[in-house]
């Protein structure tokens, strides 16, 4: 969890410098100084903005952002390490800024409560703050797959019961919308008091139907063939008010 991403950086860099292909340079005294050089320069974060930032603090930071830390407990700890002393508004625009940044967010406003009982019971223990840190980004982790399936769960009932209403406005015989009963595969639409029915085809062109009501078993009077819902919308809110003669 820990783990300093500057890492990488310096594994790329040393990965190029030995893939050479003469062993002559890749021992070369100043090839060497070259590579440290730039091993320096691509990790050293002293021309950056966040001057106070670098090497454990940095990491301990980013892996807290989640976990509803209080400010004063990430600063007591962070100031134990080497390099200038952190206020409490260093370390909470530090995280507001990295909380910003790409692929990261913000901590979970559902998950404080929770996060701040783990931290509480485990400081009481005497627990270390990396430690504590940890559980919480697990228990953070864990929480976050629980909440997104039962959101998943509310949208799928949600989807269910506006299908349920759909179905039931159309059978009552009330205007509505292109309606898809469950099962088939034909879509029903009421304008004016005049049901219509719409019928894929192999080539995934639709066919338009005037029916007397929603049934597979009412083959309708055929009006037109489509390459879309939009026109046969179009067709069907002309029609829906135009005088007709039916047999």
């Amino acid at each position: 969890m820990l783990e300093d991403d500057r890492i990488w950086h310096v594994r790329d860099l040393v990965k190029e410098h030995v893939s050479s292909p003469s062993l002559r340079h890749i021992r070369d005294p100043s090839a060497i100084l070259s590579i440290s050089r730039r091993i320096l320069k691509k990790i050293d974060r002293g021309s950056g903005i966040w001057q106070k930032w670098e090497g454990e603090r940095e990491v301990l930071i980013k892996s807290a952002v989640a976990c509803w830390i209080p400010t004063d407990s990430l600063r007591n700890y962070m100031n134990l390490f080497s390099g200038p002393k952190l206020t409490s508004t260093d370390v909470a625009q530090r995280m507001k800024a990295i909380a910003e940044e790409p692929y990261t967010s913000y901590p979970n406003d559902e998950l404080r409560e929770g996060c701040l009982a783990i931290f509480n019971e485990e400081t009481e223990l005497g627990t270390e703050l990396p430690a504590i840190i940890g559980r919480i980004a697990d228990f953070v982790l864990e929480e976050e797959e629980r909440l997104r399936v039962e959101r998943e769960q509310r949208y799928k009932q949600a989807r269910l019961e506006e299908q349920d209403a759909a179905e039931a406005k159309l059978m009552a015989g009330a205007d509505c919308k292109w309606t898809q009963l469950r099962g088939a595969p034909h879509v029903y639409c009421r304008t004016n008091g005049r049901t219509y029915r719409l019928s894929p085809t192999a080539e995934k062109k639709w066919q338009l139907f005037r029916v007397d009501r929603p049934s597979p078993d009412d083959k309708g009077e055929y009006i037109g063939r489509y390459s879309g819902r939009g026109n046969a919308t179009k067709v069907v809110a002309e029609m829906a008010f135009q005088a007709e003669y039916r047999r």
